[in-house]
């Protein structure tokens, strides 16, 4: 790109870009000394924050909104890309097919159950798509794959991103707290965490609290529903496309020539995703690059989400938000019953 090209684009991007970064740093100060929290989390929270501070709200809105939306959208997919290598198959197969099938299930019958609730509270299509996406798989990472795969405007993820990241928050106190009167052990409690919590940082901080061996199983679990996510988002693409060829061959499709041309079966990063996933798998990365690539992919992430959050005004989502609460904190309820159970058959 010309650099007479790339200066306007620079000064547009930049205001939100360094809000962004510097609202990261922050996070991650205050996951340092509060372990506890996620990083993630704190990233989501410091973006509704920055969107409904009156200090704040009008930079949110105004200067920093491109950047901001950059990071929400290009960062995440580049943080989608690295997760791949935290992903082994190897660790994946030795789990063992009874549970890979209890997993795979979990995450099916997750995604089937509340995309089914929210569209019976009468929530749009493709907000129902995304709130399932991202509460059966793996957080604000499997609805950006999504809205990636369906050309779902970056805006309508907004909402999605922010039940996900606050009901798996919601985890992190709950769960440790049902552990003994449900008479779990360590890596019972594990599985439990990694089948039913979203995001990756939020299965660590729960699964922690049991011990390293709850907290091995826990990453397994969690990491071999990471794994669904690229053949979920083939799955959407290829019915994405055959929707589009009938609409097509009916002469009813509309739009820009960008929208009427066929949408990828699987998006770039999502290859990406999966290249890093059989690089990490063929013990191709040295573990100094795997540590880096860890870090610079926490790093995205908070900045992706930081993004999202500042999206999100309160007094907009009181108002429009409340079937969609519900339906979030029912499909965390689906998920939770449904990983308990598939934790006590798979270890007992």
């Amino acid at each position: 790109m010309p650099f007479n090209s790339l200066t306007p684009r620079l000064s547009r991007l930049g205001p939100g870009l360094v809000l962004s970064i510097a609202a990261t740093g922050l996070a991650f100060t205050i996951h340092t000394a509060f372990p506890v929290v996620p990083a993630m989390t704190l990233a989501v929270a410091l973006g509704l924050l920055s969107a409904n501070i009156p200090g704040t709200a009008a930079l949110t809105a105004g200067r920093a909104r491109p950047g901001l939306d950059f990071a929400g959208k290009h960062l995440m997919r580049a943080g989608i890309v690295l997760l791949g290598l935290k992903v082994s198959m190897g660790d994946v197969l030795g789990l063992g097919w009874v549970s890979l099938l209890l997993i795979a299930g979990v995450v099916l019958v997750s995604f089937a159950g509340t995309y089914g609730l929210a569209r019976l509270l009468r929530l749009p299509g493709e907000a129902a798509l995304l709130i399932a996406t991202g509460f059966s798989i793996c957080g604000a990472s499997a609805i950006g794959a999504m809205a990636a795969v369906r050309r779902i405007k970056h805006q309508d993820t907004v909402l999605p991103v922010a039940l996900v990241t606050l009901c798996g928050t919601l985890a992190i106190g709950v769960l440790p707290l049902l552990m003994h009167p449900l008479n779990l052990n360590p890596e019972q409690f594990g599985a439990w965490t990694g089948a039913s919590v979203h995001d990756v940082g939020q299965v660590v901080a729960t699964a922690q609290t049991a011990g390293t061996s709850a907290l091995a199983v826990a990453v397994v679990v969690k990491l071999t529903r990471v794994v669904l996510l690229a053949p979920v988002a083939a799955a959407a693409g290829l019915h994405q496309r055959f929707d589009h060829v009938r609409q097509r061959a009916k002469g009813s499709a509309d739009g820009t020539e960008d929208e009427r041309r066929f949408p990828p079966i699987v998006p770039l990063f999502v290859v990406g995703f999966l290249a890093m996933v059989a690089i990490r798998s063929l013990g191709w990365a040295p573990s100094v690059g795997l540590d880096v690539a860890a870090a610079v992919q926490d790093i995205l992430l908070a900045t992706a989400l930081f993004g999202l959050g500042s999206a999100v005004r309160i007094r907009t989502l009181i108002h429009t938000g409340g079937r969609a609460v519900l339906v979030a904190l029912g499909s965390w309820l689906l998920i939770a019953t449904l990983g308990l159970g598939a934790a006590w058959i798979m270890i007992r």
